[in-house]
């Protein structure tokens, strides 16, 4: 008898910063696979054009505006899930904010702030709230979104590689946290990907040039490039994978 591994008929997925770029292509995916996919970015007009989208091609998903570094935007969207929903089956922390392209010591205390209280303190409550309900259901899946800067800070990009080093971090001790209670955590560290996010690396074709030269397969990623590396991790096919933190960036980082 074949089994379908990547089915994900009858979950409830939450996608935060999925308006747009990976995380659009990763709600998408889940949805395309019958998964029950929850839109969220920081605008509701955006978030409804992607799930209207989603139900025009045949798939199931709604929309909810969170602002991840408002921790009152938080209480709000998982008081829905848990009205509308009652559980939740997997969770992806997408969303991130990076302010302050310059040298490290010229970042004021306003982009150290609004980094911290979206791409570490979001995650975190996110995931707290996400693995509440997961623990109540004795079941679950959280994937967060890195970086290949949590391993290599790039110049110019201090604060957000710090941010993403402590993403990995936070994964991992979740990870074995989370564990006993049959919740899985793990992360997927993107390298140079083509979304409006990383528009100034774009902007930048000397420094896009440079990095491009340092991949072995020769060219960035798109956001659906990064979605299969999620959707292993929130399946079956990966039903003993936790704490795994997976670099997908072409070989960027060899």
């Amino acid at each position: 008898m074949t089994t379908n591994l990547f089915d994900l008929t009858g979950k409830i997925a939450l996608v935060t910063g999925a308006s747009r770029g990976i995380g659009e292509a990763i709600a998408r995916l889940l949805a395309s696979q019958g998964a029950e996919v929850i839109i969220s970015s920081r605008k509701q007009e955006d978030c409804q054009a992607v799930a209207d989208s989603i139900n025009a091609e045949g798939g199931k998903a709604s929309a909810h505006a969170c602002h991840i570094g408002d921790m009152d935007s938080i209480a709000s969207l998982f008081a829905m899930i848990r009205e509308r929903h009652g559980r939740l089956d997997i969770l992806i922390n997408n969303a991130a904010t990076n302010p302050w392209f310059g040298h490290i010591l010229d970042t004021d205390q306003l982009a150290f702030e609004k980094t911290y209280e979206v791409n570490l303190r979001g995650y975190f409550f996110m995931s707290v709230e996400g693995g509440k309900l997961m623990r109540e259901q004795k079941s679950g899946c959280i994937v967060n979104t890195a970086s290949v800067n949590a391993l290599h800070p790039q110049p110019m990009q201090g604060i957000y590689s710090i941010s993403k080093a402590a993403v990995v971090s936070m994964t991992k001790a979740f990870a074995r946290e989370c564990g006993p209670l049959g919740i899985r955590v793990n992360a997927i560290l993107p390298g140079l990907t083509e979304t409006r996010f990383a528009s100034g690396l774009f902007d930048n074709q000397a420094l896009y040039q440079q990095i491009v030269r340092q991949i072995p397969l020769q060219r960035h990623a798109m956001p659906e490039d990064m979605a299969g590396t999620v959707l292993y991790l929130v399946s079956d096919a990966a039903r003993y994978t936790t704490g795994a933190c997976i670099v997908v960036d072409g070989g960027l980082t060899l």
